[in-house]
């Protein structure tokens, strides 16, 4: 039965996403890479909201609180004021350009170095971490919710293999052939199935220890447990209370304001009004995310009684023991979906970047809007066989699959954040400036976590490299500045008027985070 409406659900995904797809002329370069720039608020939403909240993040993040407790949930609750500062700020300075990478914003603003460097970060970013830990985790919850090493006759690991492999070329032919209209339809539809499903978890699992009583559960939680609801992270925490104001701010910022996988939702909105719209209703829903990605891990703790080697896999054996075995079939669709969605909206972001700021720029400066998708296709299948290959690598790697993912991404966060910033809110800094602190960054960070290993949280790491990157960019541009101050034109692709309700809605977003975090100190 499980297995009936596992492939019953990913079917009909499957169809609504191809039907909504089938008159977007995807050989052009806006249809394949933007969904012809006609992307709703709603479909903006559903789109990030799943983008964001995969198996890396359920599994990851569950994860971490089954070891440490609340303070994980700073990095969805944080991420909602993220989306906020993107919306009034980022996003009407991206859509005035009328760009569809970050780093053709680079480009605008630093020159053609500068958007070389960065589309180079993205892709290894990509093909080294978000990549092989969106299989990794997504693998080791179907193997583990289906018993699938058992059903195969293989070990834990040569079965993870096996699975990792199904789901990225699954996830392969959705990104390359589909193009971003058909993930960010599929992304809409299984963000449903993922909320509602994701919140019959906890309610289950405080089901379980409260003896059918949901509020019974979850006072026995806490009373047993009050250390983990301890929002305010001790120097062996895994997030520092402190680093809410370091380099949990570049984290957030970055991922949701500058990271290509993401704001390309954004970038397909058909006005400016859509895709504040989607950031602020999907900035709400980060807010209730904790319940989803953070609780579970504790009832986990509980229920094993903390006896489970490998963190990442709390979240699994949970699912396995408080579901109902009438719903495993279609949480796992839905789990399946949300492994997708990352998956593919990474690289389909790669293909993206390979054909407009690499196959174009470089390779075929000549080629037509067909031959620059094709080839951005082909890179995207090189890609995910990569991907593929690392992925099982990671199986019981030190600190958890979600602390090995932000640790490996602060070597281009900090710097992409950095020269963005700088660039929209300076006039006078050079593209030089910018090229000298990309690489100053990502050095100095590698150098210092994985050489040094300084006895500090790698948050505050980030906080401190960043600050001294755009020390360095004002330095340099001091000392020989831009002849003229940078001037941006407006493009006319999209309509630029912005939602009458963002400010309201946006301050109630940010009120809402603050009190939240109140009330749990």
């Amino acid at each position: 039965m499980g297995i009936i409406s596992f492939v019953g659900f990913t079917l009909i995904v499957a169809i609504i996403a191809w039907w909504s797809t089938r008159k977007t002329d995807e050989n052009t370069s806006d249809g394949y890479f933007l969904g012809g720039r006609s992307l709703t608020g709603p479909v903006i939403a559903g789109s990030l909201l799943l983008t964001n909240l995969s198996t890396e993040q359920i599994v990851g993040m569950n994860g971490v609180s089954f070891r440490d407790g609340l303070p994980i949930m700073a990095y969805e609750v944080v991420a909602a004021i993220a989306m906020v500062f993107t919306a009034f700020v980022l996003l009407p300075k991206y859509l005035k350009v009328g760009i569809a990478t970050i780093p053709q914003f680079l480009e605008k603003r630093y020159g053609k170095t500068t958007k070389t460097i960065v589309s180079l970060l993205f892709l290894l970013g990509y093909a080294i971490s978000m990549l092989p830990t969106v299989l990794y985790s997504g693998a080791l919850a179907i193997n583990s919710m289906f018993d699938v090493p058992e059903m195969l006759g293989m070990e834990p690991i040569p079965a993870l293999w096996v699975t990792v492999w199904a789901i990225g070329i699954i996830g392969a032919i959705y990104a390359i052939f589909g193009g971003l209209k058909a993930v960010a339809v599929s992304d809409s539809i299984n963000a449903i199935g993922l909320i509602i499903g994701g919140s019959l978890i906890p309610i289950f699992g405080l089901m379980y220890i409260g003896d059918g009583n949901v509020f019974t559960g979850l006072d026995t939680l806490t009373t047993a447990l009050p250390e983990k609801f301890d929002i305010i992270g001790g120097p062996d925490s895994d997030v520092p209370f402190w680093t809410l104001f370091t380099g949990m701010i570049i984290v957030n910022f970055y991922y949701w304001g500058t990271n290509q996988a993401i704001i390309q939702r954004a970038l397909g909105a058909k006005n400016l009004k859509e895709g504040q719209k989607g950031l602020l209703f999907a900035a709400f829903i980060k807010i209730l995310g904790p319940f989803i990605v953070v609780l579970p891990g504790i009832i986990a703790f509980y229920i094993f009684n903390g006896d489970i080697p490998n963190a990442d896999e709390a979240y699994p054996m949970l699912v396995k023991k408080v579901l109902p075995a009438a719903f495993i079939g279609f949480f796992a669709a839905v789990l399946f979906g949300a492994i997708l969605s990352s998956f593919n909206s990474a690289l389909n972001s790669s293909v993206t970047l390979f054909g407009l700021d690499f196959y174009k720029e470089y390779i075929n400066k000549d080629a037509s809007e067909r031959q620059t998708v094709k080839a951005g296709k082909i890179f995207g299948a090189v890609l995910g066989i990569f991907s593929m290959t690392i992925a099982p690598l990671l199986y019981g790697v030190q600190g958890g699959v979600f602390t090995y993912l932000q640790q490996l991404n602060g070597t281009h966060s900090v710097p992409i954040l950095a020269i963005v910033i700088v660039g929209i809110f300076s006039k006078r800094v050079t593209g030089k400036a910018a090229n000298w602190a990309i690489v100053f960054s990502a050095v100095t960070y590698l150098i210092t976590l994985y050489v040094i290993k300084p006895d500090i949280s790698f948050l505050h790491l980030m906080g401190i490299l960043f600050v001294l990157t755009i020390a360095l960019m004002y330095i340099i541009s001091y000392f020989k500045p831009r002849e003229t101050d940078f001037f941006d034109e407006y493009t006319k692709q999209v309509d630029i008027s912005p939602w009458k309700y963002l400010k309201p809605v946006g301050y109630t977003v940010c009120a809402l985070v603050i009190l939240l975090y109140i009330y749990l100190s």
